[in-house]
């Protein structure tokens, strides 16, 4: 059983998803928290597999609480609630730590998919949409925050895989863009995060354009 936590300071929210993902034979709601204080207290209580965290909460915002959560445990899997269409804080919380976002208005499936994704150490990355959100809060960074050096170990062919990350592709879709068998790509995402010093394909993708390796259009 994936075992999910839902932060969230409106109570129809946090009864909808508990009502969605209870329904699903795999997937357990082990708890709630109203904002990011008590998301912190209670990931630290019931260590969950996966904190779906809304961003906008009272006492402590969701990108504060991700970043506390993360710093006390690295392993730790939050999925961000944003409602989108341009959320400013989205590319925040990618940066404190976030494996990825689902938008509040997707459906069942979309949202326990979502959370398998993320309980299996995946980052959720979906090709379009989470493109065009780094790729437009990419643009607030006020300078690049990694100078070429940090990147300088890289070999050319990581190099191009961390760029088709930055883009949203899987790695099944590398592999086809590349050529090369999938299995291939997934021990260049391995590198590629050991190098960098990365905790996921989200981090990946937000440091390749801090890094301006993709430049946002």
């Amino acid at each position: 059983m994936i075992r999910v936590l839902i932060a969230d300071d409106q109570m129809m929210v946090r009864e909808g998803f508990s009502v969605l993902l209870g329904a699903m034979p795999d997937i357990e709601v082990v708890g709630e928290a109203v904002n990011g204080a008590e998301a912190v207290s209670r990931v630290r209580e019931l260590r969950p597999d996966v904190v779906l965290m809304d961003i906008r909460m009272p006492e402590l915002n969701g990108i504060d609480a991700t970043r506390e959560i993360v710093a006390a445990d690295e392993g730790a899997k939050v999925l961000v609630l944003t409602t989108f269409d341009l959320d400013e804080y989205v590319y925040q919380a990618l940066r404190a730590g976030a494996s990825g976002f689902l938008l509040k208005d997707a459906s069942a499936r979309q949202l326990a998919d979502g959370v398998r994704v993320v309980a299996s150490g995946e980052a959720l990355l979906a090709p379009t949409v989470t493109r065009r959100l780094i790729t437009e809060f990419s643009k607030l960074a006020e300078t690049p925050r990694v100078r070429a050096e940090a990147y300088g170990e890289l070999t050319e062919r990581e190099t191009e895989v961390l760029v088709l990350i930055a883009q949203g592709l899987s790695n099944a879709e590398i592999a086809t863009r590349l050529v090369v068998a999938e299995s291939t790509i997934k021990t260049h995402v391995s590198r590629i995060l050991v190098k960098l010093g990365l905790r996921d394909r989200t981090q990946a993708a937000v440091f390749a354009y801090e890094a301006r390796l993709v430049t946002p259009s």
